[in-house]
């Protein structure tokens, strides 16, 4: 097992790199650290087969422009997968001998392609306009191909008729399918448009009278009305119990009023009206307790009269002549 870890990462990488690795992690941690790889490797991989040629057109006089206005040759891709793939490091060819023609850039980020999505190729041999501009034509050729990132497996490929002017050749079915002359140019979509019928129009064949429809309808509006009456009848409920529950102070049963029995026992009237005079009374003693912790100051008036006044008791001083 060990020789077999060493070998993969001496095939990869050097002695150096496994001996350092090894003196971080241990033979455990590369022997982990290989199987992620391994796995990794075999997902790529994995992912790009599910690329496909899916329709192609060879000569485009008056169909589909690219970004320059120009038309030219092109080729579309379909991704038959569930997840994204990234076509970035494949080839795209016309020549059997030569696999390679044209390295797909990698790096940008057109050139993943979403689950079940297409992109499209021009083989205008400008490969200066951009990533999906080929360095080659296929006007006079019969060959494609869409090779993996190690040069030399083929994904797919396509031995193809002669072609018309402004006609695709495609699949039936994107990703699936026989190859055929198709009725209509469908670059970027799926080859097989299927024409819809309206909901409206279906329910017309089945319920050409509208009976079917009127006691649908009415059904729905008595239903909606049934089920708004119980909603805001129970939500009055609530409502007049909370407001009852917060304002209704409920007293507490006292010992004395229940028998054994359980039953409530009304008071006698004797006992009522001695509640109702000790009551009074204790009132009464707390109203003087209040009162005699009163100061009451009130301002007395003296009788005033002309002859205690202390102007007459002085003697007037005698004046000489």
């Amino acid at each position: 097992m060990n020789s077999m870890i060493q070998r993969f990462f001496y095939t990869r990488f050097s002695a150096s790199v496994f001996s350092a690795c090894r003196k971080k992690i241990g033979m455990q941690g590369l022997a982990v650290l290989a199987v992620a790889m391994l796995w990794s490797f075999g997902a790529q991989g994995q992912r790009t087969t599910d690329l496909r040629l899916n329709e192609f057109m060879a000569i485009n006089k008056t169909n589909y422009e690219d970004d320059f206005g120009e038309r030219s040759s092109w080729i579309e891709v379909f991704n038959s997968s569930y997840g994204t793939v990234d076509i970035g490091g494949c080839y795209l060819s016309d020549d059997i001998n030569n696999l390679k023609k044209y390295p797909i850039p990698k790096g940008d980020v057109l050139t993943s392609i979403k689950p079940r999505q297409h992109v499209i190729f021009w083989a205008d041999n400008k490969p200066t306009h951009g990533t999906f501009h080929l360095n080659f034509w296929i006007d006079d050729t019969r060959f494609l191909a869409l090779t993996s990132s190690d040069g030399r497996t083929i994904i797919d490929s396509l031995t193809y008729p002669e072609q018309a002017a402004d006609v695709s050749y495609g699949r039936s079915e994107d990703g699936a399918g026989v190859w055929h002359f198709c009725e209509r140019t469908t670059p970027s979509t799926n080859n097989t448009l299927v024409q819809l019928e309206a909901a409206s129009d279906r329910f017309k064949t089945y319920d050409p009278t509208g009976i079917v429809m009127t006691i649908t309808a009415m059904t729905v509006v008595f239903l909606a009305l049934f089920l708004l009456f119980i909603i805001f009848k129970r939500v009055g409920k609530t409502a007049l119990w909370i407001i009852a529950l917060r304002g209704k102070k409920i007293p507490k049963e006292s010992p004395a009023q229940v028998t054994v029995s359980g039953e409530k026992q009304q008071p006698s009237p004797g006992a009522v009206f001695a509640a109702i005079a000790y009551a009074l009374r204790q009132y009464e003693l707390e109203m003087s307790e209040l009162e005699s912790n009163v100061l009451t100051i009130n301002k007395i008036s003296k009788t005033y009269s002309p002859w205690n006044s202390k102007i007459y008791t002085l003697r007037e001083t005698p004046v000489k002549k």
